[in-house]
């Protein structure tokens, strides 16, 4: 087995299941949250004592090469810009075609929410080219109330840009 297959098997921190993809969608998960399921999937590795996420040699050039630390794809433009253009057309319509998902009204339309949009097409199109089962799990990260600002987000998420 092969150093990436073995990090797919084991090493991610919370299954994708498409209830967490609709918590993403929610907003019932924090920015940092949901830019941590996209990092370990980019194969950017957690530096505790640092704090802070860097590529590893798994990840793809197309990321480390901009970006050496995990960029924040929900509060930084660039990042989320980024990580849009790396999905394959043909993959573009992942929360139509596998969640069903309608789309939010366009009173609840910001930045973050459809950089939360894009980045569960994103994990939507990672798991259909991993092969990576998508179950219906119950081990859940610890739910919060939808933020009472959506513009800014969750206690402790970094400020939209």
């Amino acid at each position: 087995m092969d150093q990436k297959e073995n990090f797919l098997k084991n090493q991610f921190t919370w299954p994708i299941s498409k209830k967490l993809l609709f918590l993403v969608l929610e907003d019932k998960v924090s920015d940092l949250f949901v830019c941590e399921l996209v990092w370990e999937r980019l194969f950017y590795t957690k530096k505790l004592s640092l704090n802070y996420w860097k590529s590893s040699e798994l990840t793809p050039s197309y990321w480390s090469e901009k970006f050496f630390e995990a960029p924040q794809i929900i509060s930084e433009r660039p990042a989320s810009i980024h990580l849009t253009r790396s999905i394959p057309k043909d993959h573009k319509q992942g929360l139509k075609e596998f969640l069903n998902f309608k789309g939010y009204k366009i009173n609840e339309l910001y930045p973050r929410r459809t950089r939360r949009a894009t980045a569960v097409n994103w994990l939507i199109y990672w798991a259909i080219e991993s092969r990576y089962n998508i179950d219906e799990t119950n081990y859940l990260p610890k739910l919060s109330a939808p933020p009472s600002n959506p513009v800014k987000g969750h206690y402790g998420d970094p400020e939209i840009k």
